[in-house]
Parts: C-alpha cells; sequence; structure tokens
C-alpha cells in the first residue's frame, strides 16, 4: 500500500481509512502513525502503560486464598515449588519445576484420574481472574465417576512442577492453569497444559498439549476451553498418551472472531 499521509489518528492509501475496522479485530497495535520520527505521545503513553503492567503482572504475589474462594466446595491443597522466592523463581526456572520436597510428603495419593494444579507461573493476575472458572466448567463436562482429585495450588511454580504433582499423587492425567508470560496487549491471559502419564524428569514439552490466551472476552472463552480440555482428556485416555500424537480435533474450522488458542504443544508462553 502507498501511504500518502501518517498522522495520529489515520494511515490512509488516498481512499479512505483502511485502518479502524482492522484496529477493531486485533489488540495488536498497528497503523499508530508518527510524530516527526517517533510515535504520536498518545501511542507511546499506552505502550509504557502496557510495559508496566506487564512487569506488575510477573511480580504481583500469588493469593491462593482468593482462588479457593472461588472453588467453594471443593477441596484444596497448597503447595510450593523449590523456588524460596518470586526472585530466585525468576531467576532458577528449574527450581520452579520441583516440588518442595515438604510439601511433597503432605499430597494424597489415591489413583486420581485427573488432578487440576494451579499455578502462579508469570501472571498470577491470569490465575486470580480466569483459573477457577476453567476447572469449573471443565469438571462439569468430565464422565460420571472420574476420580478428580483435590485442586492443587502451586506458589512459584511453572509446568513442569504438574508432573511432579501428579506423579507423587498417582493422578493419570495433569491439568496444569497457569499465568502465561505478560505481552504488550494482555497481561492476564492463562494458559491450560494438560499431561497424561506424566513422569518427572522424562516428560518434555512434546508430552503436552495446550490451550493458551484463556482470558475471555478478548481471548478464548471459559465454555470453549472446557470442552476442548474434557476432549483431550477422553482422547488422550484412548491413546494412552498426549502431546504431539494427540490433536485437538474438537473444531474443524476456525473459532470465531476472539477465540484463539488452538491446542499446541509445548512452554513458550510462560518462558520456559
Amino acid at each position: 500500500m502507498t501511504v500518502s499521509q501518517v498522522d495520529d489518528h489515520r494511515i490512509t492509501d488516498g481512499q479512505g481509512e483502511p485502518w479502524a475496522s482492522l484496529r477493531l479485530r486485533t489488540q495488536a497495535r498497528i497503523g499508530l502513525g508518527r510524530a516527526g520520527s517517533a510515535l504520536p505521545t498518545r501511542h507511546r503513553l499506552e505502550l509504557q502503560a502496557a510495559h508496566a503492567a506487564a512487569r506488575d503482572a510477573v511480580h504481583a504475589p500469588f493469593d491462593p486464598d482468593a482462588v479457593a474462594a472461588r472453588l467453594t466446595g471443593t477441596p484444596v491443597i497448597r503447595v510450593r515449588s523449590a523456588a524460596p522466592d518470586r526472585r530466585t523463581y525468576l531467576q532458577r526456572p528449574d527450581l520452579g519445576r520441583r516440588l518442595h520436597s515438604i510439601d511433597r510428603a503432605h499430597l494424597p495419593a489415591d489413583g486420581w484420574d485427573v488432578v487440576f494444579v494451579v499455578a502462579d507461573g508469570l501472571s498470577s493476575r491470569a490465575v486470580h481472574a480466569h483459573a477457577a472458572a476453567v476447572i469449573r466448567a471443565t469438571a462439569e463436562l468430565l464422565p460420571v465417576g472420574t476420580r478428580v482429585a483435590p485442586v492443587v495450588l502451586a506458589e512459584q511454580a511453572r509446568v513442569a512442577l504438574g508432573d511432579d504433582i501428579a506423579h507423587a499423587m498417582g493422578a493419570t492425567a495433569v491439568v496444569l492453569l497457569v499465568g502465561e508470560r505478560p505481552g504488550m496487549s494482555a497481561a492476564d491471559s492463562l494458559g491450560a497444559y494438560l499431561t497424561h502419564r506424566p513422569v518427572p524428569g522424562v516428560t518434555t514439552d512434546a508430552d503436552r498439549n495446550c490451550l493458551s490466551n484463556i482470558r475471555p472476552p478478548l481471548g478464548l472463552p471459559y465454555g470453549t476451553a472446557a470442552k476442548k480440555l474434557a476432549a483431550l482428556l477422553a482422547r488422550a485416555r484412548e491413546l494412552g498418551r498426549s502431546g504431539v500424537a494427540l490433536k485437538d480435533d474438537t473444531t474443524g474450522a476456525l473459532p470465531p472472531h476472539g477465540e484463539t488458542g488452538d491446542s499446541e504443544t509445548g512452554d513458550s508462553e510462560t518462558g520456559e
């Protein structure tokens, strides 16, 4: 496109405004214009505010009481990783993947079919806002008779900590809900990682399935995420495995506008 006019309000090609309708369909910063050789002041301030929100999300403390309060009637267990504080957690990702030895001894081992783990990850804000709703919606879709373990609330936790927790509890599968790495357009994005029969130190990212960007109304809705997770859990039981061998075939079409976060493998969202 030949740009003939650039200012604080629009970028046009001489035939009207091509950017306003696009901005309505994305949170990406497009067509911002310029003031001299820099961004217009308004957009520069918006960028700085988004950066501050992302930093705050990373450092905000996890409040397990807030999550437990939204899981009324659901038993919960609180654990910690081997990272003693937030600074260590950020500097030593390996410690965030290991369960604290004292907490491991307190986990009930009872042959559960699935255990849900809520991990602060890199955005406790996302966990506080979305985790409980996803767990409730998913649990309602599980087959009658499914043995669901108490929900584990994990502090200073990374995705692989779910392997350690599931193994210690004797759970067949683990669904770990974690705050994803904040971006410049979203600081409250939740990820869900499903792993079938995880083994600490052996299970890799290729053995997991991930739903990302769970954050209605701009991301994946709770109901959609729950349907995908329930279907993936059922299929994982049939196959006896998860990860690259397990595909999300719950829909054959792209989700409606605003619903993103297809099932993939890996842990890029949480900076592992």
